[in-house]
This record gives C-alpha cells, sequence and structure tokens, in this order.
C-alpha cells in the first residue's frame, strides 16, 4: 500500500476529488493507493463525490470526520490561531498524523487539496530519504514568508536557511512520530509565535535540518502555462490564481476541468461564485 493523506473541509471538496483523481489516473497502481482523508464536516453530495474515487478505480478510502475534535480545539490551543479566511483550523492536523494513522504505516504523502498530480506518485514514494523526517520542495517566495515587509528577518528563522513548502510531503512516519511538535514551540514568545504562518512555519521550525529538499517539479506552486514545458510531476494551484476561476491564467487549466470533470467542474465553480458574493455582501 502507499498512504496518501489530505485535509480538507467542504468548501475543497472538489479540488480533493481532483487531487486524488489525478493520484489515481496517473498511477502505475491505483488499487494500491490508499486515501487517509480527514474531513472538517462533508455534505452527502459531496461525500458521494469523494466516495466515488475508490468505485471507479479501486483505491482504498479511510474518511475520518476530525473537524469537531479534540485536535483541533484543545490540542492546538498552542499553536498560532488561524486568522485567515482562506485556512480552516484543519491544516493542523498534519501535525498529529503520527497519531492518527496505523502504527504500522511508515511513510506516508500528506498532499494539499489543491495540487494536480501528472506523472506516477510510486516515484517520489521510491527515493532514499538518507534519515531526513520529510522530503519537501522549497518555497519559492521564502524570502517574503520568512522576512515580509521590507524582509525583515523574524528571529525564529534565518535567510541564509532553507524554508520548504508543506503543501506536498513525503514522510518518514517513523521518525515523525518522535516528533513532539508543541514541545518544539515551547521556547518562543507568544509575540514570535503569533507572527507564525500556522503548520508550514510549525514544521519549518520544529524540524529545522531534518528535512530532504526535492526537485522542485515535485511541487511547482503557482504554476503559470509556460511551466508546462518543465513537465512538473506535481502542480500546485497556491495562490489566489485556481484553474476554477475563468481569468486565471495557469497551467494545464483546460486538463485540470477535465479532471474534475465537467459536472463536478461546474458545480463546484458556481458554489464559489455564491460564497465569494456572499463575501461581498457580508453574508458570510
Amino acid at each position: 500500500m502507499r498512504d496518501i493523506v489530505l485535509t480538507f473541509d467542504d468548501n475543497f471538496w472538489g479540488p480533493a476529488y481532483a487531487t486524488m483523481r489525478s493520484l489515481c489516473l496517473t498511477s502505475t497502481q491505483p488499487e494500491a493507493l490508499r486515501f487517509h482523508v480527514f474531513h472538517a464536516g462533508l455534505s452527502p453530495a459531496n461525500r458521494a463525490v469523494i466516495d466515488s474515487i475508490a468505485r471507479d478505480y479501486g483505491a482504498t478510502l479511510e474518511l475520518v470526520d476530525i473537524g469537531r475534535s479534540e485536535l483541533l480545539t484543545a490540542r492546538i490551543a498552542g499553536f498560532p490561531p488561524i486568522r485567515m479566511k482562506r485556512f480552516n483550523p484543519i491544516v493542523y492536523a498534519r501535525l498529529f498524523l503520527g497519531e492518527l494513522l496505523d502504527p504500522e504505516i511508515k511513510r506516508v504523502l500528506y498532499i494539499d487539496a489543491d495540487t494536480f498530480v501528472r506523472n506516477p506518485i510510486e516515484k517520489l514514494f521510491a527515493i532514499d530519504m538518507g534519515g531526513k523526517v520529510i522530503a519537501a520542495v522549497l518555497q519559492p517566495d521564502r524570502m517574503h514568508c520568512l522576512a515580509g515587509t521590507d524582509l525583515k528577518a523574524r528571529s525564529s528563522f534565518s535567510l541564509a536557511e532553507p524554508y520548504f513548502n508543506s503543501g506536498v510531503m513525503l514522510i518518514d512516519l517513523e521518525l515523525y512520530r518522535g516528533v513532539d511538535f508543541a514541545a518544539g514551540l515551547a521556547e518562543l514568545s507568544q509575540a514570535e509565535l503569533a507572527q507564525f504562518y500556522y503548520d508550514q512555519d510549525v514544521l519549518n521550525f520544529v524540524l529545522k535540518g531534518r528535512f530532504l529538499e526535492l526537485d522542485a517539479r515535485w511541487n511547482l506552486q503557482n504554476p503559470e502555462p509556460a511551466h508546462e514545458a518543465l513537465d512538473p510531476h506535481i502542480l500546485h494551484y497556491s495562490s489566489d490564481s485556481r484553474p476554477w476561476w475563468p481569468w486565471a491564467r495557469v497551467a494545464f487549466k483546460r486538463t485540470y476541468r477535465h479532471l474534475m470533470t465537467n459536472a463536478h467542474f461546474y458545480r463546484y465553480r458556481r458554489e464559489q461564485y455564491l460564497r465569494l458574493a456572499k463575501g461581498w455582501l457580508g453574508l458570510r
């Protein structure tokens, strides 16, 4: 089995389906994929879409609703509070994968729901991690992530050190289970923690020097049409320019629509239009 983890809420059912479908379509053994889906509530209609992955491709699905669990309440009380509207506290679930997953699982791929896998994921699972806890791709705009306005570096990080994106991570779970993220943050002041970019900063701070840098094609972020020539393994639509917006200029936009399938794509787009309209009218 090749174990894959996704975390999302009902607002991301369409992209999550597209990510999972892309993994199956490009896998050399889709029936050997086992998806661990930790979600914060899914409507019956949206859950049925996610469930179809097992029926259509023979993959194994394990869905767990942790939206109201202790992990997302008391356990993350000491972590930076979620202030950005596009994020849900469920992003912190990836810090507890050692507890959430079967102790027999030794290696797992965590992948964000706004990704498009284009090449066999078996190639990534096969790499030698060299004793590192995780393997990940550097954040392209890491200087701004770490320093922000006027590039004034925070005391918790150094611009001279690598900083990875947490949207695609190959994890050695045997080593990961030995990491206590809460304890790793204990030395930081509340003022410093308040500046943290949620789970990504936590992972980079606590696992400093313990990650393997992957080729950028394994997590090509903010991909534009010109990037198609690079034959990326995984596209990561991590900015506001998403492939479901008609005005977005992103790589493989038409292919992505068919990946989600026309029926799901246009229903999901309508939902997002409605969500935008409610936001503009202050009805959220």
